[in-house]
């Protein structure tokens, strides 16, 4: 009798601990995102954590000239590679000093296109935003999300810039435009079209002026 007595309590204890852990889970909270991790994740942010390389080509085409250079960055260790075809460079961006500081600008200014819907989660701390909705898109004028990044007057290569980025109910941005140290009127205005899945990350891989022959995008891209 003592043993089924025992039993029967176990069985109740185990039934009620179940009940117990199922209200916990149901009482937790899901953290709402916000709006700079909405966009990021549109764009494949949750597979980042899985990349530990990434190279790429940046492109630039403007009439007739063009211009390119090649990185290879490790993420995880923070190593970058720079190739051009005449030289290549390899440093780390813990100890970046006044002799590489160059190329570590132009590998924050290509890596900021490539990625710059992750960038959004990365720099939070170091800009102020303002989230607008039915603004209209300065190339193709329909309304769309509008969300204003105006970055810290001092720290980093271009201190005080601001971006809007425009995107629609899926987050993904389809034009932007460039302010130069957060002044009016726009200093370059793209598209962000050429998406591509890459290992899981949503990848513009082209950017074009409107009525220009300036175009921007990337090539040999490889993600592991």
């Amino acid at each position: 009798m003592k043993k089924y007595l025992l039993l029967s309590l176990s069985l109740i204890f185990v039934l009620s601990s179940c009940k117990t852990d199922k209200k916990k889970e149901a009482d937790t909270p899901v953290k709402e995102l916000n709006i700079l991790e909405k966009v990021a994740q549109a764009h494949g942010y949750e597979n980042w954590k899985d990349v530990s390389s990434l190279k790429f080509t940046f492109n630039v085409d403007r009439d007739s000239s063009h211009f390119e250079r090649t990185w290879l960055w490790q993420p995880k260790s923070n190593d970058v590679v720079f190739m051009t075809r005449e030289d290549t460079i390899s440093y780390s961006r813990k100890a970046v000093d006044s002799t590489i500081a160059k190329t570590d600008g132009g590998f924050v200014n290509d890596k900021f296109w490539l990625l710059a819907p992750y960038q959004l989660v990365w720099d939070q701390n170091g800009f102020t935003y303002e989230h607008s909705k039915n603004m209209e898109a300065p190339i193709s004028k329909q309304k769309m999300h509008k969300l204003t990044t105006i970055y810290a007057n001092e720290g980093g290569y271009t201190p005080g810039d601001a971006y809007d980025y425009y995107f629609g109910d899926d987050y993904v941005i389809k034009e932007w435009v460039f302010r130069k140290g957060n002044q009016e009127e726009p200093s370059m205005v793209t598209t962000w079209e050429g998406y591509k899945n890459l290992n899981g990350l949503d990848i513009a891989t082209m950017h074009k002026m409107p009525e220009s022959n300036f175009q921007l995008y990337f090539t040999n891209i490889q993600v592991e």
